[in-house]
């Protein structure tokens, strides 16, 4: 079990040369919405997840603001992937992921001065950017998710400058909503 906490962004503009990021092909399927369970192949590995967030399974739970989620990775195999992808409700996501080192900027000079650790992991790659560029249905959006440690890093990132608009908390972005989008 781990916990997910990341922040979410539509993004103005693509950052330049691409193909020199390391990239991921990515499927996935959702057996279902609330909580969100889904089978991903992710090149070529393969797995279920279930996913939930902190409030839906402590209602109101003390400290808990939202930000992250309970997640559960089981691995599978190839052949129980394709049987289980196409029991999927809904679009199947499609996308190309590229990981992208943290915006230079991320964080506040004295932010960092005050959590030492916060460089080490930019400058180690602890941090990524992860961009999605969806296939169709859904070509044409692109989104950019930033995973981090804990909540108060996450409230303390400074978005990078191609970003637009953080849409952490609107479900429309989420790839389980997407998955039930009517694309038609």
């Amino acid at each position: 079990m781990g916990v997910e906490i990341e922040r979410k962004f539509t993004v103005k503009k693509l950052p330049e040369n691409l193909d020199k990021y390391k990239m991921h092909i990515i499927e996935q399927g959702y057996l279902n919405v609330v909580p969100a369970i889904r089978v991903r192949r992710e090149d070529n590995h393969y797995y279920m997840t279930y996913k939930v967030k902190k409030d839906f399974l402590a209602a109101n739970a003390e400290g808990s603001d939202g930000i992250g989620k309970t997640e559960y990775n089981m691995p599978l195999d190839a052949e129980s992937y394709e049987h289980l992808v196409k029991k999927s409700d809904g679009n199947v996501i499609r996308k190309k992921r590229y990981l992208i080192p943290i915006n230079s900027d991320a964080f506040t000079v004295e932010y960092k001065k005050a959590h030492p650790e916060v460089q080490k992991l930019a400058d180690e790659g602890g941090i990524k950017i992860e961009l999605d560029v969806f296939e169709a249905p859904f070509d044409g959006r692109i989104l950019a998710e930033v995973e981090f440690p804990n909540e108060d890093m996450a409230r303390n990132y400074n978005p990078a400058d191609w970003f637009d608009e953080d849409v952490t908390d609107d479900v429309r972005y989420s790839n389980a909503h997407m998955s039930r989008e009517n694309v038609n």
